[in-house]
């Protein structure tokens, strides 16, 4: 992509372009038959002199196109007064509108080189100069199949404006074999001056030959259009002919056919120009797509999280009519080789304000992590044991053992807060409510990779869950922490293993079956994030994965009508859209943040680069404050941007890759390092509990 946008920026002079233009020097060195001669210069086999147009012989050059709009419009006007011109044609525009450079030799014009980026070449150097002209008739070979041997210099005048900095480069372009083709008469039409003043400059004096400058280029040309419909009939009617310069000069034409490898590598040229200017287009297009999306999300985010909170922490508010809820809860912990966390694990939830009853399923662990429960001894704890299976039959097989009806999920890795089953299970005083997404919080933050996660779990998950809450489409249940009503459950069949995401399969299922899925900010669980980029990679390819796989497995709701209908037409769109589509597109920020620095506009490109950071910022600093979490780690929110969004790019690519191939992903088991024992604030008052009883 970036070498389209490279080719894209060298055609349309962003790239290697100098726009120097150099003033008016000495004329010393320029011979003087020269700067009193004609406006055609003929400086090849080392020899310099000048031609005249023969009297009433008109020949017409534009210069600066072919321009789409204009080009045609002239090349129109021309057939209609059967009159000939010469187009001075620069590569760049050559390269993008080959079909007009096409017409221009069909309908009879002659064809003479501008320079590809339209420099002042008295500044450049002969490698310059000969890439200028090397690459402008690459333009012309693949858009006409055609070379010419006529030149015009970029800025140039009439031979008397020659100079001691132009005639080298008039001497060293005859020495390639290039014929120069001044001005006789300029119309000033770049001027705009208005038709009448276009004719006037346009017409020689006393029935004399002349090269006339106008533009099919590089700004409005209405005026030139219009002019030169007057300007046609009006001299042909005093005698004048409007012919090619060869034609007037009667020389052999100026343009020999091009073929075999010269002409497939313009055609190739063309071809590649054509594709990145088509790419360039989709590229810009999926930039206002992506800018839209995170506007949009952005402002629902903040809107939407500001109803949720207004909402749920009013002091009259109550979940429901059967508030509080008291009755017993079963927590469910699927546990495979967590021996490094479970002990942290079940402690936690013992230490629980709510009754409960916990079953730690363990799914084959060979790393004694049954056993390690076991000898713990702890009250309402049972350990069931099971051959490996996956998390989703752990859980199914929990859900089977459970004895209660309100049903708390929880992975190895997690500990709760004293208080956090008690607020897990409030919402389900409405009856309507189904399930309830817990308020998932990383523990380990105190690296770097460990602050990245901790924004992005504060930020992006918790934002985006009061956000959907509202608008009533929960994605997902996080399997850190989560409950469910059982009925609800058994409903929709239980945990499916279809999909890698079985957490947001269920939350789907439950949607579609008509269950209100709730966020609870209060229940609070402190995770072990990754602590490695291998490891995080390996989890994020997982859920970015298996929420495609959810997606689409769930796709029938578009179609479907009651409950499943409006959650797939309002929430299958939106966490495609917001969670799929909008991460994929998201690089192109990033893309055109290094054209924008290299090429330009670059303070522009900073500006609005640093403008999405601090909107970013803010949402994150209302986050933070909305879960009263202290601002520091928000210090390292430019770096996530530059670092860390790019890797999830790249999980977000290589999970497309791997779907729209067919592939299978297997489940992946992070390694944990036990670093998260107990909630913050719980090791220090442990510690001083110990300290005293000592």
């Amino acid at each position: 992509m970036m070498g389209m946008l490279l080719v894209r920026g060298y055609v349309h002079s962003e790239v290697l372009a100098d726009h120097r233009v150099r003033p008016d020097a000495a004329a010393d060195r320029v011979p003087q038959e020269i700067l009193d001669g004609g406006p055609v210069v003929d400086t090849r086999g080392g020899q310099a002199t000048s031609i005249d147009v023969p009297d009433h012989r008109i020949v017409l050059t534009f210069d600066d196109g072919p321009d789409p709009r204009w080009t045609p419009q002239v090349l129109d006007v021309l057939a209609k007064h059967h009159a000939h011109a010469v187009f001075f044609i620069t590569g760049t525009m050559a390269s993008r509108y080959p079909d007009l450079v096409r017409r221009m030799v069909e309908e009879g014009h002659e064809i003479g080189l501008h320079t590809f980026n339209h420099p002042d070449l008295s500044y450049q150097s002969t490698k310059r100069i000969d890439w200028e002209l090397t690459q402008n008739q690459l333009a012309l070979a693949g858009a006409a199949g055609i070379r010419t041997s006529l030149f015009r210099p970029p800025y140039s005048a009439t031979a008397s404006a020659l100079d001691n900095n132009t005639w080298p480069v008039t001497q060293y372009v005859g020495s390639r074999g290039y014929l120069t083709v001044l001005t006789g008469d300029d119309s000033e039409d770049w001027r705009r001056p208005g038709v009448a003043e276009i004719i006037r400059n346009s017409t020689p004096a006393d029935g004399e030959g002349a090269i006339v400058l106008m533009h099919d280029s590089g700004g409005d040309r209405s005026q030139t259009v219009r002019a030169l419909d007057t300007y046609l009939p009006r001299l042909a009617r005093q005698g004048y002919t409007f012919e090619n310069l060869t034609e007037a000069l009667e020389a052999p034409s100026a343009h020999t056919r091009v073929s075999g490898l010269e002409l497939w590598k313009g055609r190739a040229w063309t071809a590649l120009v054509t594709a990145a200017d088509d790419l360039t287009g989709i590229l810009v297009v999926g930039l206002a797509v992506i800018g839209v999306l995170v506007f949009a999300r952005f402002g629902l985010m903040l809107l939407l999280s500001a109803v949720h909170t207004r909402r749920t922490r009013r002091p009259d508010f109550a979940w429901g009519p059967d508030a509080p809820v008291t009755e017993p809860v079963s927590v469910l912990v699927p546990a495979y080789n967590e021996a490094k966390c479970i002990e942290s694990t079940v402690r936690s939830l013992v230490k629980s304000d709510h009754p409960v009853e916990v079953l730690v399923v363990d799914d084959g662990s060979s790393d004694g992590t049954a056993r390690i429960v076991e000898d713990l001894c702890l009250p309402g704890v049972r350990v069931v044991r099971q051959l490996n299976a996956g998390k989703p039959a752990a859980l199914n097989r929990g859900i089977a053992n459970a004895r209660h009806d309100l049903i708390v999920m929880m992975d190895g890795d997690t500990v709760f807060e004293p208080s956090t089953v008690r607020e897990l299970v409030q919402p389900f005083a409405d009856p309507r409510v189904g399930a309830v997404a817990g308020n998932a919080k990383v523990g380990n933050k105190d690296t770097l990779i460990g602050a990245w996660q901790h924004i992005e779990y504060v930020m992006g998950f918790n934002l985006d869950r009061r956000m959907y809450d509202v608008l009533r489409c929960m994605p997902t249940i996080p399997g850190a922490v989560g409950a469910f009503r059982r009925g609800a459950l058994d409903r929709v069949g239980g945990m499916s293993d279809d999909t890698l995401a079985e957490d947001t399969d269920i939350t789907m299922a439950l949607h579609r079956d008509g269950w209100k899925v709730v966020y609870a900010e209060k229940a609070r669980a402190w995770t072990e994030a990754p602590e490695s980029v291998q490891q995080l990679w390996s989890q994020r390819y997982r859920w970015c994965y298996g929420t495609m796989q959810a997606i689409w497995k769930h796709r029938r709701a578009l179609v479907e009508g009651g409950p499943s209908g409006r959650f797939g037409r309002v929430g299958l769109p939106l966490v495609s859209l917001f969670m799929v589509v909008a991460p994929l597109l998201a690089p192109l920020i990033d893309l055109f943040l290094i054209y924008g620095l290299l090429f330009g506009p670059t303070g522009k490109t900073i500006a609005a680069w640093f403008g999405v950071l601090a909107i970013q910022a803010v949402c994150a600093a209302y986050a933070f404050v909305l879960d009263k979490e202290k601002l520091t780690p928000l210090i390292s929110l430019p770096l996530q941007q530059l670092l860390y969004r790019q890797l999830m790019y790249i999980v977000l690519l290589q999970s497309w890759i791997t779907a729209l191939t067919g592939g299978r992903l297997r489940w992946q088991k992070l390694r944990r390092m036990g670093q998260v024992a107990a909630p913050p604030g719980e090791e220090a008052r442990t510690a001083v509990e110990e300290g005293a009883a000592r």
